[in-house]
């Protein structure tokens, strides 16, 4: 396996010698989708379009976009490749509904691996440094594998101590003492709470870094949330949050300057689009639009992903000239109109997982009397007095600058809702407003 012990040069170039390394791949890229992809062939065809003759990326802007339901709905027809040449089947997590599948050749494994050690390059990892990965490959999950095959690209060594009890994690952390954990942010805070009950010195742990992964641990200011910050101010771990995506095959990660997470132009072609479909300028919020690079399976043209985002496009101070996307601030779906206000859910879940007293709640979306958009935060009973609910969503209210409604139900009955075991990660979010059907 070829080991990758240095960032590639492309990170540093001009923005015009980005692009035309970009509009070079991009244009290969649409050879191989006309000649292969059923989906792509129909979609050009209906469209009035000749892949062939695109060469700009004013004309590359006038392919329609894909949709994540038509990812859902044909995946078969998205396959450039036959199923016998398939090394890795994938699925999405299914949040915004049914999973979407993704599969992968050899080459897309080894593609994935690439991105995941020059992300961690990124990060000042190394091939002297010892991953514990606390998260699992089991589930169809790509997170998994990407960070396992990662760590073996930088040459590094790794624990796969997967998404186990923190009795585990914290065996592993003090018997092979590794340097850099790769994990939710929200576990690292079981890790934290573990060690003070059990007597353990986090600040003397071997552990050095957190590559912080599934979950934000900075605002849209770029400063650490409340969990990023309990974490640093409680371990002292530098902090490297990342963005990433089953669909994409590829990772934004933090450098030291923890500044948006850069893309990989060698992987990516990201475009950030307002609700019009139109690009938004630096510093401004779009959603996400992806186009793979480089991947035979199943390569995406101009993907909505329905995530938020800012982007920066000015040069980062690490002396990278790519583009950097700050935290996803929610999803599209997911964004409600609450007492006037355009709320994004998911910004309250930093929130709730920041809270020491309790270790479960559920943000249900509801449609109240009047047919509006409403938030309800469930409690465990158990563990969350009336008063002590009262409190924490006065909390929220001032955060998020509407205070949400809250319940109090048995501990039992939540964790049903919260652990459902066809999903391959806690529900926080469920909509149950009226006519949606999504998950979350």
């Amino acid at each position: 396996m070829n080991v990758i012990n240095s960032v590639p040069a492309i990170e540093f170039e001009s923005p015009e010698k980005i692009a035309k390394v970009q509009l070079h791949e991009l244009q290969k890229l649409l050879r191989y989708t006309q000649a292969n992809s059923p989906f792509y062939q129909l979609l050009f065809k209906n469209s009035g379009i000749d892949a062939l003759q695109i060469d700009s990326f004013q004309a590359f802007s006038r392919i329609p976009f894909t949709s994540k339901d038509e990812l859902a709905r044909f995946p078969d027809d998205f396959l450039c490749v036959p199923k016998s040449e398939i090394a890795d089947f994938t699925t999405t997590s299914g949040t915004l509904g049914n999973p979407v599948t993704v599969c992968l050749t050899a080459n897309d494994v080894d593609r994935l691996a690439y991105n995941e050690a020059i992300s961690m390059l990124k990060a000042g990892c190394s091939s002297d440094d010892i991953f514990q990965l606390a998260t699992t490959m089991d589930k169809r999950f790509m997170a998994g594998l990407a960070y396992c095959e990662g760590v073996r690209k930088l040459n590094a060594g790794l624990i796969r101590v997967g998404a186990s009890a923190p009795s585990l994690q914290w065996d592993s952390i003090q018997r092979f003492e590794p340097t850099v954990l790769i994990a939710i942010p929200s576990f690292v805070l079981a890790l934290i709470d573990f060690a003070k009950k059990n007597g353990i010195n986090i600040r003397k742990s071997s552990l050095k870094k957190l590559i912080a992964i599934g979950q934000p641990v900075r605002d849209k200011e770029l400063n650490l949330n409340v969990i990023g910050q309990r974490i640093q101010d409680e371990w002292g771990l530098e902090i490297y949050s990342t963005y990433a995506s089953t669909e994409m095959g590829c990772a934004f990660t933090e450098c030291e300057a923890g500044a948006g997470g850069h893309l990989n132009p060698d992987l990516l072609y990201l475009e950030m689009i307002d609700e019009a479909g139109n690009l938004v300028g630096d510093g401004e919020t779009g959603e996400v639009v992806i186009t793979t690079l480089g991947i035979e399976g199943m390569p995406l043209l101009r993907y909505r992903t329905g995530d938020l985002a800012t982007i920066y496009q000015s040069p980062c101070s690490c002396g990278r000239t790519t583009p950097r996307l700050g935290p996803i601030i929610g999803r599209k779906q997911q964004m409600i109109k609450f007492k006037g206000t355009t709320v994004h859910p998911s910004s309250i879940v930093p929130i709730l997982d920041a809270n020491k007293e309790f270790g479960m709640y559920l943000i249900e979306l509801v449609t109240d009397e009047l047919g509006l958009d409403g938030i309800n935060i469930i409690y465990p009973e158990e563990e969350v007095s009336t008063e002590k609910a009262i409190e924490i969503t006065v909390g929220i209210g001032e955060a998020i600058k509407v205070r949400p409604d809250f319940k109090r139900m048995p501990k039992d009955e939540l964790r049903k809702m919260v652990l459902d075991p066809s999903s391959r990660k806690p529900i926080k979010i469920l909509d149950n407003r009226k006519n949606i059907l999504s998950t979350l």
